[in-house]
């Protein structure tokens, strides 16, 4: 019966599927932001929260809208971390990565191995007059800074991106409602071995394995989706004379990296007049809200001297805000701005278009480019 008044009430969400939030769901998230700004979608098992405001909301306040249950399907892969706690046991875990990635320390100590990383995949690229720039360059780039930054500079990079792979598939298969293949229990298994050896007194072993863990998905994941969804906007758009970091905000307003995160309702609640029980999924479009028009006029436009285009959500918000995005700026900005300078002529190749695509995670499976 519940499921009868469900979709009498949100008919747009009850049939909306995940092939289409996981293509092009921007004109299904537009309708839903519009009539439905907080609606029961099946295909999920949960509500979708489609407006800016609302998003926000959520996000602040953790003690009605959680990440510690069971089903976050990021630490169903890798164990309990500060992505999937709240509360003091958030703090704990998140204590130990805060310093080190605040914007000074990591201008001071990561700026110019960001740089070095990225030179040395050009040298690699440069000669052939055309590449494939999402894994050929942003995932490379991505996985050498994060596995420095964790005191693995020696780490094998294609190791490190096949276990991320596996992390990564895992979760985007348990938030599309499909079991997690099995790989992801040998790749964690693979980098906790590597891992430990980082271990500190403020968390245990197993518990600063799973932290670091999400600062490798999150770190290579991010990184990589907001580096290729730049230049591909770039490169299709043009910057129209705004700096590289004005296109970077506006491209991580267009297509956030991490296009959605989940909550858990912890009791009765109502929400954008909506009624939510106790434990239901909350999961928050961030692409959507990106794009909510109260906030950002003409919203579909890639506009790079957008005046706001900072105010967007690509790196979550409250006490859950990403402890890495100073790093993931400061990596996507150099990433630009080395491309542009060593590939002259850098453009997309016109025979194999970008086309960003994922449910919880956005980016191009190919960004294929000539030069």
């Amino acid at each position: 019966m519940l499921a009868g008044m469900r979709a009498e009430r949100f008919p747009i969400g009850a049939s909306a599927t995940v092939a289409q939030l996981e293509g092009d769901p921007h004109a299904l998230l537009a309708e839903l932001r519009a009539r439905e700004p907080v609606s029961w979608l099946p295909a999920i098992d949960g509500w979708l929260i489609t407006r800016r405001d609302l998003a926000l909301a959520v996000m602040r306040d953790a003690a009605a809208f959680t990440v510690q249950d069971p089903r976050f399907t990021t630490a169903q892969v890798v164990g309990p971390s500060m992505l999937s706690l709240d509360g003091p046991e958030h703090d704990r875990h998140r204590a130990p990565f805060v310093d080190p990635l605040r914007l000074g320390a990591v201008r001071a100590t990561l700026a110019e191995a960001v740089r070095e990383e990225a030179a040395l995949l050009l040298d690699a690229l440069e000669p052939a007059g055309e590449a494939e720039l999402r894994r050929g360059f942003a995932g490379p780039l991505a996985a050498a800074v994060v596995t420095r930054s964790l005191g693995l500079s020696h780490a094998d990079i294609g190791a490190v991106l096949g276990h991320y792979d596996a992390i990564v598939g895992a979760v985007s298969d348990l938030s599309a409602g499909r079991p997690a293949r099995p790989e992801a229990a040998e790749a964690m298994a693979s980098l906790a071995a590597a891992l430990r050896l980082g271990a500190t007194g403020a968390l245990s072993e197993e518990e600063y394995v799973s932290n670091a863990a999400v600062m490798l998905f999150g770190g290579i994941e991010t990184t990589e989706g907001m580096i290729a969804n730049a230049l591909a906007f770039l490169l299709a758009h043009g910057a129209g004379g705004a700096p590289l970091a004005a296109v970077v905000e506006e491209s991580l307003r267009l297509e956030p990296a991490a296009a959605a995160i989940d909550r858990y309702a912890t009791a009765d609640v109502e929400l954008g007049g909506a009624r939510i029980a106790a434990g239901e999924l909350v999961r928050i479009s961030i692409t959507a809200a990106n794009r909510d028009p109260e906030t950002f006029p003409d919203p579909d436009r890639f506009d790079p001297g957008r005046e706001n285009a900072r105010r967007h959500l690509a790196f979550a918000g409250g006490a859950h805000v990403c402890v890495g995005m100073h790093l993931a700026r400061l990596e996507a900005h150099t990433a630009l701005e080395l491309l542009l300078e060593r590939l002259p002529r850098l453009r997309l190749d016109p025979a194999r278009p970008a086309e960003v695509r994922g449910l919880v995670f956005r980016k191009p499976p190919e960004l294929r480019v000539r030069f």
